[in-house]
């Protein structure tokens, strides 16, 4: 860990920068995006004290402040003039998620600093999202369409714990995967270099190795997100155990960001408080972005992988259990085209993205690489006979 205290002339050279820079966007609009702007530079502004009273306790001399934006900010803050403060709110909020954990293994920092980083970013999100009403605040019809669907408006349903995402990809990758490699080995069976039993065996092995690698893979991995949220959630328990009063500052400026005055943020923020339970579920929606309840669940996305996987794999399998020759090499041929059709037709609906393109799309790079690998196969097959 570096122990110079000159790191803290870094520190202070960031905190006043940000604070000049916020100061001057809040000149480019009024209301409450204006003081929210004022208040995140007051928080720069302590932090900068911080620094100042560390650097003076170390002996180490104090720059003067700066008296003009750098370029960069210079640049944000004439964007914004002409073009709208929400020109340049994904700049901020990715400036500022760069810089979220500035301080987390910094042991001379104050102990809100930390967080107090990470809602800057949340507050310029919020400010992206400025639609986004406030809990109590929803208009009638949102209510009755959040009511009848647990919440969310039913054109929004959305398969948070992974599954369905496993699903969709696992059949698109074992139908893609599994039909090129029965395809090769066909390839090379037509040329005479094998029979109809190694092209069965082939893709059965394939079948078999790649649900297992996928859904091991899809285990791994959402288990791993899993205990990262979960880490995160209790790193915001205990902030809200032990600075209550910051928390509840952190959800009044969020919802100031989105739009809701001064007086109801603050009674929302209070109301929410009131409760630790609600308050801890609210600080991960707002602040996290992530809901408590559904953080994805390792099992069923492995299971899920591993059966779509499976299904799409055994398409241009099914054919060679049945039949052989070229019976089975046409009939997994037209068995594959219709279901690269239809799975892609499925992605397409789902993602909006459209039926036919989604489908062809599908069609053309699932055909491609059974080509490939059939042309691949025959060469080989030839050579071998």
């Amino acid at each position: 860990m570096n122990t110079d205290p000159k790191r803290f002339l870094k520190y202070l050279k960031a905190e006043r920068n940000a604070s000049l820079l916020y100061r001057s966007l809040a000149e480019t609009v009024d209301g409450d995006r204006r003081e929210a702007l004022i208040e995140l530079a007051d928080i720069e502004d302590k932090h900068a004290a911080h620094w100042i009273e560390k650097l003076n306790e170390y002996g180490v001399e104090v720059p003067p402040p700066p008296t003009a934006l750098d370029p960069e900010d210079k640049a944000l803050v004439s964007r914004a003039t002409s073009m709208g403060l929400s020109s340049v709110l994904t700049t901020l909020e990715e400036n500022e998620g760069a810089d979220a954990g500035m301080y987390d293994d910094e042991p001379e920092a104050l102990a809100s600093m930390p967080t107090d980083e990470r809602e800057h970013a949340t507050v310029f999100r919020n400010m992206l999202e400025g639609s986004s009403p406030a809990p109590g605040y929803q208009t009638a019809d949102h209510r009755v369409a959040s009511d009848a669907n647990g919440g969310m408006e039913p054109w929004h349903k959305v398969d948070k714990s992974g599954s369905v995402r496993a699903a969709v990809f696992g059949i698109s990758d074992g139908l893609v995967s599994n039909t090129a490699l029965v395809m090769g080995f066909a390839g090379a069976s037509i040329a005479g270099a094998l029979d109809n039993s190694t092209v069965l065996f082939a893709g059965l092995a394939g079948l078999l190795a790649g649900a297992f690698s996928m859904a091991a893979g899809e285990y791994v991995s959402v288990a791993s997100q899993r205990d990262l949220f979960q880490r995160e959630i209790e790193m915001e328990a205990r902030e809200l155990r032990e600075k209550p009063e910051e928390e509840q500052k952190e959800l009044e400026l969020i919802y100031r960001a989105k739009g809701v005055s001064r007086e109801d943020a603050a009674r929302v923020a209070a109301q929410i408080m009131a409760d630790p339970k609600i308050a801890l579920d609210t600080l991960v929606r707002e602040e996290l972005g992530l809901d408590p309840n559904e953080l994805g669940s390792p099992v069923k996305v492995a299971i899920s992988s591993f059966l779509a996987f499976s299904i799409g794999a055994s398409v241009a399998v099914i054919p060679y259990a049945l039949l052989s020759g070229t019976a089975a090499f046409i009939t997994a041929i037209i068995a594959a085209v219709i279901a690269l059709c239809v799975v892609g037709g499925m992605v397409g609906r789902f993602s909006g993205r459209g039926i036919v393109f989604s489908a062809m799309r599908q069609l053309m790079w699932g055909t491609g690489a059974a080509a490939v690998t059939y042309i691949v196969g025959s060469v080989i097959g030839v050579n071998v006979s």
